[in-house]
């Protein structure tokens, strides 16, 4: 009998049957803990067993084998009795358990397999016991059932073949999880609930011996164990060792190893915590070294255990607020050293730069780390090509050179490995084989933070005030989107710690996205994929399978933007910005004009959504269904169309003034009812984006509406040259017959310059309120110069209205004046590093430029070539003169930089990617650009001449310089 509608059933209610969080919600209820953020992470019968308690532990089995009975018990709704569709329901069932619910499964299908076939059920559990009597393993037990049970039912059904086979896809797919999946039982039986402790220890019997060459668990080994293991497992040369687990009696592994004169081992702790991102614990624990005999490693491992409670590692916890855990101990062959040492992917001093620091003696390396012998020091940079790498190396001594260029490049490929973490490496090279003996992150140079994705975001040098009002916008709508994804995962992640400012400017704490990205089992350049088009690999299945919960969610937000956007923009943001509109700012109280920038952060924080997840949405769509730039019309985003209209306009004055003076323009213009009607239409294109400014998201930066000038510049410029670049406009014709096709992707593109135009406006009419509030402020002698208040943040404006502060007024000269100072200060800082290590960054230095064949390499943002003079413009307080031979190269684009495109030959930008304002512009006019070209501003210099490929994202040098 075969009924479709029952396969149906089975293959979607089974998996959301085991996906169902019972245990979760049920230790949750009793004891108030979360079982995803405990231990293994797992949510498990062991672990509501470990960490709820023995009645808690009886609910979760309870619940569980009502789950594997309900499955079987449904397949018979549609199936005979005994069928094999009662497996596959068990394992439709398993597949939601580990997937969605994070289980095994083992419960299920215990109880299960008692209702589908008793028989078999009793004859694979006498079996197990008799077996966990004899051999007091749990590994060797689990395993052997799920030989024996698919074994039984073939004996017993050899005519039934659907259900052999059913009987051993399940076997396979639970000794696939039991791979995948650590294990609760694992866990220190001591710190377990009371009540369970003797269970737990009973069933874990006598653990088989744990090696480095498999994959180990950090929060049951420690951090140092399980990273050796991981790199080992990736190819890399680690000693052979072994790990005691902090519960785990080491007689049988004393006895196994027999360590001798001529097979010494070394003992090390790997204590829970040490070598985290949090604690590195250096020198806080014991190593013992040269163990030649059993007695000795006894006596080895006890010495190690016992470090764990010296007063100053005790200390040293406590100081970092550390719980106290326990300590597993890694026991390694002993490499025989010719040289050692230790080697900082990153220099850990300057805390900046490219360099590989190396420390390396001839013999053992704990004459290093011990600090009782100076080491050679070198320094190495590792630039790697495509095909290749090269080393350059500073420092001279007994080590080979050779040698030292070895561990150079293992450090580079570690960090790399590692997502870009910088790595603190101790190595030994015995005369053949260079070994890895430890690595760990470097924790004073964490978190990492990178100016990358920030640059584009909000660009230049940052006012407090526009700081303190853009922060917790934008990290708050990006908590919003990670923790509706990761659901509970999301907890202890502190969202507002997503930005922060160095040498005021913007930066994003890599760190914590990587973090994110993790548990959301995304690769770490995701962010970078959605926002700048970097290249993205695939994540795995499982963790798409685990997110989809998650994803769903998101892809349901996705799906409704058009629609929410429409409903908002018309009940709220078109309503609210006409209001704001028809206020008389200049006459308002400093008590109204609180009451309207409230409002305006109120629309601000609905935009903020959009303004994020509408360039993404975009972006995903424009990457899935393969659509060209070229082929995306982007006339809907302000600055574009104010470009054209700048451009309609000054054809049109042209016409009308057929010789002009460069400076008279304007008052030509007015000699005649032509050039009135010309003026009009500039006035007019004021009015209508006279709300963009130089940095649109940075409400400091005065608006084209109030400073005109740099437009009216510009219309000069295109009144004097020539027309955008033919083909430029054939391009754009030819996006609307495409339009059409790609209408799916068009339709985001043209919502997110929708969401530009609102959420300029908003920042547009915030900046008014606060210029308003300033001039109240200036009369009464509360502010002494024009743009103080920007020094404030927002908070102490609120004081200042509401409070009255009388503390805050006596010290705000001086808090303004020091703000101020410190700003100038950082404003004069050209070159500004994109990634920077720890919380409190030197000053930063000018780092040697690292570039092979005089290429610079960058993102290809708008495809063609072109070959000029290059123009360095850091700021747009003067515009240079621009013509067709004209490089621009800046340090990032905004819509106020986006009129100098209009008659330049190319673009090199020092951030963004393929959608930023720039590149969207440069291809709008068919202009070359190239971005992401770290330290153009500084390595490239006014008149060299370079040539670009916008295709390639690559900038070529050429040594013709010539003053200008």
């Amino acid at each position: 009998m075969f009924e479709p509608w029952g396969v149906l059933v089975i293959l979607i209610i089974c998996p959301l049957l085991g996906g169902l969080p019972l245990i979760a919600w049920i230790t949750y209820a009793l004891k108030r803990k979360q079982l995803s953020q405990l231990g293994t992470k797992n949510i498990s019968v062991s672990a509501a067993f470990y960490h709820g308690g023995k009645f808690v532990g009886i609910l979760a089995v309870l619940s569980e084998a009502l789950k594997g009975v309900a499955a079987v018990l449904l397949s018979r709704v549609f199936f005979p009795d005994g069928s094999s569709w009662e497996l596959i329901a068990l394992i439709a069932l398993v597949i939601g358990r580990y997937w969605i619910g994070r289980g095994a499964g083992t419960t299920n299908v215990v109880w299960g397999f008692v209702v589908h076939d008793p028989l078999v059920a009793i004859f694979v559990s006498f079996f197990a016991g008799i077996s966990f009597t004899i051999l007091q393993s749990r590994k060797v037990v689990k395993f052997g059932v799920l030989l024996l049970f698919p074994l039984f039912v073939t004996l017993l059904h050899l005519n039934d073949i659907p259900r052999m086979l059913a009987a051993v896809a399940l076997a396979a797919l639970m000794a696939w999880i039991y791979t995948r999946i650590p294990d609760d039982m694992n866990l220190p039986a001591q710190e377990a609930q009371t009540e369970s402790q003797a269970m737990l220890e009973f069933l874990r019997g006598d653990r088989t011996m744990v090696s480095l060459d498999e994959e180990l668990n950090a929060a049951i080994v420690g951090e140092k164990a399980a990273t050796l293991s991981q790199i080992k497992r990736w190819g890399y040369s680690v000693p052979k060792g072994w790990v005691l687990a902090p519960i785990d009696d080491p007689q049988g592994l004393t006895e196994f190893l027999q360590p001798s004169e001529l097979s010494p081992l070394v003992v090390r702790s790997s204590a829970i915590g040490e070598d985290s991102e949090n604690a590195s614990a250096a020198g806080q624990y014991e190593t013992v070294l040269n163990v030649t005999s059993p007695e000795a490693l006894q006596t080895a491992i006890a010495k190690v255990k016992a470090s764990y409670n010296h007063p100053s590692a005790v200390q040293y916890r406590r100081d970092r607020g550390l719980n106290d855990t326990a300590m597993a101990v890694l026991i390694q062959q002993q490499v025989q050293s010719v040289y050692s040492g230790v080697a900082f992917s990153r220099d850990p001093i300057t805390q900046q730069g490219d360099a590989i620091i190396i420390e390396a003696l001839p013999g053992s390396p704990m004459q290093v780390v011990s600090g009782k012998v100076t080491p050679e020091q070198y320094r190495a940079f590792v630039v790697e090509t495509e095909n290749s790498y090269s080393i350059q190396l500073e420092g001279e001594g007994r080590v080979p050179q050779g040698l030292i260029k070895q561990v150079a490049y293992l450090a580079y490929r570690l960090e790399k490995r590692y997502h870009g973490t910088p790595q603190d490496i101790e190595w030994s090279y015995d005369g053949q084989t260079l070994w890895v003996l430890q690595s760990r992150p470097i924790t004073t140079l964490l978190p990492m933070w990178t100016r990358k994705i920030a640059a584009e975001v909000i660009p230049g040098v940052i006012h407090p005030l526009t700081w303190s009002i853009n922060r917790p916008l934008t990290c708050g709508v990006w908590g919003e989107l990670f923790t509706l994804v990761l659901g509970d995962r999301a907890l202890g992640l502190d969202f507002a710690e997503t930005a922060t400012l160095h040498y005021s400017r913007a930066y994003f704490n890599a760190s914590l996205l990587g973090d994110i990205f993790l548990r959301m089992g995304l690769p770490p350049e995701s962010l970078e994929f959605l926002t700048r088009g970097a290249k993205l690999s695939k994540p795995s299945l499982q963790s798409t399978w685990e997110n989809l919960p998650g994803l769903g969610k998101l892809l349901k937000r996705e799906l409704s933007l058009e629609k929410d956007f429409k409903q908002d923009y018309h009940k709220r943001f078109i309503p609210g910005l006409s209001q704001l509109a028809q206020e008389d700012i200049d006459n308002l109280e400093p008590a109204k004009l609180l009451a309207r920038i409230d409002f305006i952060l109120e629309l601000l924080r609905h935009g903020t959504y959009y303004s994020i997840l509408a360039p993404l949405s975009a972006a995903l769509r424009q990457a899935i269904f393969r659509v060209k730039d070229s082929q995306i019309d982007n006339s809907v985003t302000p600055e574009v169309a104010a470009l054209r209209s700048l451009s309609g306009i000054a054809t049109d004055a042209k016409q009308v003034l057929q010789e002009f003076e460069p400076q008279q323009v304007f008052e030509q213009l007015k000699q005649t009812p032509e050039g009135e009607k010309i003026l009009e239409e500039f006035n007019e294109l004021l009015q209508d984006y006279g709300y963009l400014s130089e940095v649109g998201t940075d409400i400091s930066v005065p608006t084209w509406r109030e400073n005109p000038q740099m437009i009216k510049q510009m219309f000069v410029q295109l009144m004097q040259g020539n027309e955008p670049q033919a083909g430029a406009k054939d391009a754009i014709n030819s996006i609307f017959a495409v339009k059409r096709k790609r209408s799916f992707v068009q339709r985001r593109v043209d919502i997110k310059g929708r969401v530009t135009e609102v959420y300029s406006r908003l920042l547009a009419e915030l900046r008014w309120s606060f210029v308003a509030l300033e001039k109240v402020w200036l009369k009464s002698d509360l502010l002494k110069k024009t743009g103080d208040i920007f020094f404030l943040n927002f908070d102490e404006v609120r004081r200042l209205i509401v409070d009255e502060d009388a503390s805050l007024i006596e010290q705000l000269d001086e808090l303004v004046e020091f703000r101020r100072s410190q700003f100038v200060q950082d404003s004069e800082i050209i070159q500004i590093p994109f990634l920077v290590y720890g919380n409190t960054p030197p000053h930063p230095l000018a780092p040697s430029p690292l570039y092979s064949d005089q290429i610079l390499q960058g993102i290809g943002a708008s495809h063609g070539q072109a070959e000029g003079r290059v123009k360095v413009l850091r700021n747009l307080q003067d515009i240079p003169e621009i013509d067709r031979d004209t490089i621009l190269v800046v340090p990032y684009t905004d819509s106020g930089w986006a009129p100098l495109l209009l008659r330049a030959g190319g673009l090199i930008a020092e951030a963004g990617g393929r959608l930023s304002h720039g590149a969207i512009v440069a291809r709008e006019y068919g202009i070359p650009a190239v971005m992401d070209v770290r330290g153009a501003t500084w390595i490239l210099q006014d008149g060299q001449r370079v040539r670009i490929d916008g295709s390639r994202g690559i900038v070529e040098l050429s040594n013709d310089l010539r003053p200008e």
